[in-house]
């Protein structure tokens, strides 16, 4: 994609893609395995499972732990799992470099939304903490399992609510599950390659459009903007 001119709003991913936040899921995800008298894991590891949001994160957790779903004590993690991230939503964790500069840029042209598989009330104390709330038109959270990505639901509803064609919605996310949704959804899509999942998207969707750095989009919606400019002004 050369240019936005195309685009009405657009949908980013949070956890790799604004925000670092994976030290604090790590914190929030080892509180509530500590108090469950397991032992926690390294940040790398839970690094990698990040995206899918906390039920799968504590899934891969425990199936390391040797639990089988049905004995897991999944509920009560996930408890103390979310209590600990709302205590301390970004305080290891921190907004990516370019992003609040991005933000702040793309509010004065275009509505934009956030569509993750973290539960909303989850997703907006993270964004509070990064100061990034104020300039989101909504958070769209996973707060049921089959309205994850990569299912199509949280960018049909975001379109919906912003009252745009799917395919005027631009996604923009790290992981194969943002950029699948995007396609099963009808939207364009948007790899921003600093982020977790890079690499997997690569093999997933060799033809995605790839975002080096936030200031690449931001430079894309500024020039986008002007030449519709010129195009209006021809008319």
């Amino acid at each position: 994609m050369k240019d936005l001119r195309a685009i009405d709003a657009i949908a980013f991913d949070l956890d790799g893609t604004l925000v670092d936040s994976a030290p604090d899921i790590r914190d929030a995800l080892n509180a509530a395995l500590g108090e469950a008298g397991l032992e926690g894991f390294e940040l790398d590891t839970v690094r990698a499972w990040i995206g899918d949001g906390p039920d799968a994160l504590i899934a891969h957790a425990l199936c390391c732990h040797g639990f089988d779903a049905d004995e897991a004590p999944h509920a009560r993690l996930r408890k103390t799992f979310d209590a600990a991230t709302l205590a301390a939503p970004l305080q290891s964790g921190r907004v990516f470099h370019g992003i609040a500069e991005l933000v702040a840029g793309l509010a004065r042209r275009l509505p934009m939304v956030v569509v993750t598989n973290k539960p909303t009330p989850l997703a907006r104390a993270v964004l509070d903490a990064a100061g990034l709330l104020p300039f989101l038109s909504g958070v769209h959270g996973a707060d049921a399992a089959d309205q994850r990505k990569p299912a199509p639901f949280l960018l049909l509803a975001a379109a919906h609510r912003l009252g745009v064609a799917p395919a005027r919605l631009l996604m923009v996310g790290d992981a194969p599950p943002d950029l699948l949704a995007a396609r099963a959804a009808g939207c364009p899509a948007a790899l921003a390659a600093w982020g977790y999942g890079g690499c997997a998207v690569a093999d997933v969707l060799p033809g995605a459009w790839r975002l080096a750095t936030p200031q690449q989009l931001l430079l894309t919606a500024c020039e986008s903007r002007a030449m519709r400019s010129q195009e209006m002004t021809s008319n």
